[in-house]
């Protein structure tokens, strides 16, 4: 179906959360893992005999499978062919599907490397991959209106040189909103692109961080998505904004069984995979000038929405912290709060 004639459907149902019944909505897959959910152990030197650092993407499925995970969503740069054929071998054994996170060109000579990734990927049995197009986060990486137009204009141009050879692969690129694009604007550059070939990587959690209502950004982007990044948020108030954390599913403020049902709504195919990133707070400084000079579409009404937010869903506990752990604590702390992500989607969500 055409991208433009998708959303006229789309927009011709309901686009709001409440849904009817959860119970029986979910397709019998159990939730998948990313790897940034491992960013202790992943490609660690650690010393941990109870925790050893995953090597490759071979070391992560085999991890994921003994936990009871669909799945993962993994790095695909540096693979080999002879690699890629070995994971396929092993992925289709286990009953899991795999996911790739991949670079987009940054120009035209570095198709030929983005080529051989997406035909890596595919033998390794990759349908969707995940990327991002921006250096990190909006607030902190550009400092001017005009420095994020220009990534904006360089990203529509290393999608274009994407869409190709997606096209002759017949394989998915799901951009993912990163702490960089507001949900508007990831639209406006998919309409662009108009390719059923790219859609979204949709995270529950990150447009936060930009003041965004997360069921605004959900109803927005759920039209286009290809893979998720699952996680639960909480918000803690600091001197200069709010601070943000990824905390243990069902433990911080979405609706996650009704998020999930939208997305399944659109996307009966969709995966969800988990990422849930150990790692102390964030700093959401959005009372300082300096976070404002790329943002300026955003409202006062959006800040006051957002502090408001904040103050009404102070978390009890206090949000989680691991920097002051040995590094064998903190790898310790990871696995639990992925264990206890895994039992909550079986349990709660009824992805197994």
């Amino acid at each position: 179906m055409h991208r433009r004639d998708f959303l006229q459907k789309a927009a011709a149902g309901t686009m709001v959360l409440a849904l009817p019944e959860v119970n029986g909505f979910f397709k019998d897959r159990p939730m998948g893992v990313v790897v940034h959910s491992y960013g202790q152990r992943w490609q660690s030197k650690l010393n941990s005999p109870k925790y050893p650092g995953f090597k490759d993407a071979l070391d992560l499925l085999e991890h994921c499978h003994t936990l009871g995970a669909g799945g993962v969503q993994v790095i695909v740069k540096d693979w080999t062919p002879d690699f890629a054929k070995k994971l396929n071998r092993r992925r289709e054994k286990l009953g899991m599907y795999l996911e790739g996170s991949i670079a987009v060109p940054q120009d035209r000579s570095d198709v030929g490397r983005f080529d051989q990734e997406i035909k890596n990927a595919k033998a390794a049995g990759v349908h969707v991959l995940r990327t991002v197009c921006s250096s990190g986060r909006r607030y902190e990486n550009y400092h001017s209106e005009a420095a994020f137009r220009e990534l904006q204009q360089k990203a529509l141009a290393s999608l274009q040189l994407a869409e190709p050879v997606l096209q002759q692969h017949k394989m998915k690129l799901a951009l993912e909103n990163h702490k960089d694009w507001l949900a508007n604007e990831l639209v406006a550059m998919l309409k662009k692109l108009d390719s059923p070939w790219i859609g979204v990587t949709l995270d529950f959690g990150n447009s936060i961080a930009l003041l965004e209502d997360p069921n605004t950004v959900i109803q927005t982007l759920v039209p286009y998505v290809f893979s998720t990044h699952v996680k639960d948020m909480a918000l803690e108030e600091y001197a200069d904004g709010f601070l943000l954390s990824e905390v243990p599913l069902g433990k911080g403020i979405l609706d996650l069984p009704q998020i999930i049902a939208l997305c399944k709504k659109h996307n009966p195919e969709v995966t969800f995979n988990l990422e849930m990133i150990t790692r102390d707070p964030l700093e959401i400084p959005c009372l300082k000038e300096n976070y404002w000079p790329t943002l300026g579409g955003v409202t006062g009404a959006e800040l006051a929405r957002a502090l408001r937010q904040v103050r009404q869903h102070q978390y009890a506990p206090g949000l989680p912290r691991v920097s002051h752990l040995t590094p064998e604590e903190r790898l310790v702390v990871e696995e639990q709060n992925i264990n206890a992500c895994l039992e909550y989607s079986k349990n709660t969500l009824a992805l197994k």
